[in-house]
């Protein structure tokens, strides 16, 4: 197991609890973060029971639960369930002894099959119910159907208010995805993370621990495994959307995302990009949003507009490179030469985003207090409208503390480039862009002004951001290792 310290220790207290009663659990993340590892060890060191549902009929699948039931109490007789309210009840009197874990994962699938399902998880738990009581049963129900699963406790859902734990499963963060491809050369780190995220399960089971050897083997790693039509990777980004049932209309969400991945990231460039009416895209733009393919960004400086950002980067790096090359990248040996011919796009509608997410990232998750002063409420990117020119600035990194008062104040701008060497004219240019942010009503007496640069920084640059204690110059190694 590595670094799931906070998601290990949280599942061993809801199952250590020692109180009388059964509890419920929700776990849920998206595909390929170790849900199911971490429920199954949970269950090795603790003797509860595990159950792996798949997509069946409720008779296949109450025949299934019995027969594992049967095995984990080696029972001599063939236990059989005639329904699911007589199938939770057996499972609570699994902790008839003591804190026992229960763990039933991918609940979707069930509830797909038997729809009143969390209704009839919610009666078992119903305060008057003895089975309940009686049990110290530590029921886990767990699902990668973001959206689905996050309905579970929410509103008016059956299950609002039963549950004692609710747990999601991230992937790792960008400095955590570093150690775990053990890639020590940021450069090589940056890359990486932009094309496979923080999903452990890519490393592992995907390309089987086949993790670059070095800066210059990126290229090579890139065609042996995710360009390559026999690695499971190839397809990966096609089927994450496919396993989301929510998602019907396949064409308009692959549509949607290969514009976003394109770089438009307003509501009427996406339109624009795919032949549609702006005021026709909330439903999809909604649906992506709810089961974790693409992040609302609300801009820093006008709250009402947002941008989209594609959350998983392999998603994002198949809609830019390798969707429109699908037909070449399919013919075996092609895929170097494909690779040789999008590198400019790489490095433009990838790395040059992903880059500017990672500052954000850093300030706000990394950067000291000392640093800024204080800890940021939030961190957006924002658009500021030049008067005098009619022009538009947009900033890559806008760090807000909003204690309530109705002046906020800014803590930062920042600028992000991966591939330009940044120079004194990208400074004044965030100089002009704070008198801009004061003028509009923002507290930036104590502003830092932040250049994030892949590529480094020119003298002139670093002897005034030495005399300046306002300028923060943020090179890869700081990026990575620095506060």
């Amino acid at each position: 197991m590595f670094d799931r310290e906070y998601e290990w220790s949280a599942l061993s207290r809801y199952v250590a609890d020692t109180g009388a009663g059964a509890t419920l659990g929700v776990v849920s993340g998206r595909r390929r973060q170790g849900k199911s590892f971490l429920l199954e060890s949970l269950c090795e060191a603790a003797g509860g029971f595990y159950f792996a549902a798949t997509e069946a009929t409720e008779r296949e699948s109450l025949r299934r639960l019995g027969e594992e039931v049967g095995a984990f109490l080696r029972s001599p007789h063939p236990i059989t369930y005639p329904d699911w309210e007589t199938a939770i009840d057996s499972l609570l009197s699994l902790g008839s002894e003591g804190p026992t874990p229960v763990v039933i994962d991918e609940f979707p699938y069930l509830c797909r099959a038997t729809p009143a399902l969390p209704s009839i998880v919610q009666r078992a738990f119903g305060p008057r119910r003895s089975a309940r009581h009686e049990s110290r049963t530590r029921l886990l129900l767990c699902g990668s159907a973001v959206s689905f699963m996050g309905s579970l406790l929410a509103g008016s859902a059956p299950l609002r208010g039963r549950a004692s734990l609710d747990l999601t499963v991230a992937p790792f963060d960008y400095r955590t995805a570093a150690r775990f491809w053990g890639a020590d050369d940021e450069r090589l780190a940056v890359q990486l993370h932009a094309v496979v995220g923080g999903t452990p399960a890519y490393r592992r089971e995907f390309v089987r621990d086949d993790a670059p050897t070095g800066i210059a083997d990126f290229d090579s790693w890139l065609t042996r495994t995710v360009l390559d039509p026999a690695s499971p990777l190839f397809k990966e980004a096609r089927y994450l959307l496919a396993e989301e049932p929510d998602l019907r209309d396949r064409a308009l969400y692959y549509s949607v995302l290969a514009a976003i991945a394109e770089g438009n990231t307003t509501r009427g460039r996406i339109a624009s990009y795919i032949g549609r009416a702006a005021d026709t895209l909330s439903h999809p733009l909604t649906m992506l949003e709810d089961v974790g393919f693409i992040v609302r960004v609300p801009d820093a400086f006008h709250p009402a507009r947002t941008t989209f950002r594609i959350a998983e980067p392999v998603v994002t790096f198949y809609h830019a490179i390798m969707r429109p090359e699908w037909g070449r990248l399919e013919r075996p040996g092609a895929a170097a030469t494909v690779w040789a011919d999008n590198r400019s796009r790489f490095r433009s509608l990838v790395l040059g985003p992903h880059f500017e997410h990672l500052a954000r990232s850093w300030v706000s998750h990394h950067c000291a207090a000392t640093t800024l002063g204080a800890r940021p409420t939030w961190v957006r990117p924002g658009v500021l409208n030049e008067p005098k020119t009619r022009s538009s600035m947009e900033i890559d990194v806008v760090a807000v503390r909003a204690d309530g008062e109705q002046r906020k104040r800014l803590l930062a701008l920042g600028e992000a480039k991966w591939g330009t060497e940044l120079e004194l004219g990208h400074l004044d240019r965030l100089t002009t862009a704070l008198e801009l942010a004061a003028a509009r009503g923002f507290d930036a007496a104590q502003a830092r002004l932040m250049l994030f640069s892949g590529a480094g920084f020119t003298a002139p640059l670093i002897e005034r951001a030495t005399a300046d204690d306002r300028v923060e110059l943020i090179d890869l190694t700081r990026l990575y290792s620095g506060v």
